[in-house]
């Protein structure tokens, strides 16, 4: 592990200081980071598991209107027996081995959720995709505005822009924008930070999110 810094700038891109980044959160090398990618995935996995809403529902042959009456008479047609016309096999007919509505959120504890988040932070950081904007306050929405600030640092990529629950006008204003997915820093997690090719943070973000690093990793030294 390593001391890590990242610099902080305005909405013109010019430097106003520094942050010095948790070496217990950021600070994982290159192979930890690789010895624990299954452990990534298990995580992604089960975060994308949660997402899906487990609504579909298809109707079996019991459940489907009509078929009441047998098409025909079981012998002397010539034809297949059928015992109604709502059979799978028939138009109109039940589904078999249809979906059926079911939850598909999978356990996960949440020391494998954070030790997932941590290792996909340092290898952000180390990559020196983490970028901190400070002073970053919208009087109203202006989605306008948020590209001219958030494009350069974007530069075309996928990124992430974390913000603090109080910043709703950057919220608004960063949502229409097809390249940034805006999530507050209560929200940050191991999917949202490994799909995006650069972590964007406001200056009260990144200090709301230091702030609740270090007193987990006092926690955790005890």
């Amino acid at each position: 592990m390593a001391d890590l810094s990242v610099q902080v700038t305005n909405a013109e891109g010019e430097k106003e200081g520094t942050v010095s980044l948790p070496e217990c959160v950021f600070g994982y090398d290159s192979q930890a980071v690789v010895d624990h990618i299954p452990l990534i995935h298990q995580v992604v996995v089960a975060h994308l598991a949660a997402l899906r809403q487990g609504t579909h529902s298809a109707k079996s042959r019991g459940e489907v209107s009509g078929g009441g009456k047998k098409p025909w008479r079981q012998k002397g047609t010539g034809r297949a027996r059928q015992g109604s016309i709502r059979a799978p096999q028939w138009k109109g007919g039940g589904i078999a081995f249809g979906p059926v509505p079911r939850d598909y959120s999978q356990k996960t504890p949440k020391k494998m959720k954070a030790l997932a988040l941590r290792y996909v932070l340092s290898d952000r950081a180390s990559g020196g995709c983490i970028s901190v904007l400070g002073s970053l306050k919208f009087e109203k929405p202006s989605t306008k505005k948020a590209a001219q600030i958030l494009s350069p640092i974007a530069g075309g990529s996928f990124s992430t822009l974390v913000l603090t629950s109080d910043q709703i006008n950057e919220w608004l204003s960063a949502r229409n924008l097809d390249y940034i997915n805006p999530i507050f820093v209560d929200q940050i997690n191991t999917y949202d930070v490994i799909v995006a090719k650069n972590l964007i943070f406001s200056k009260e973000a990144m200090d709301q999110f230091i702030e609740k690093c270090n007193a987990a990793c006092t926690a955790k030294e005890r």
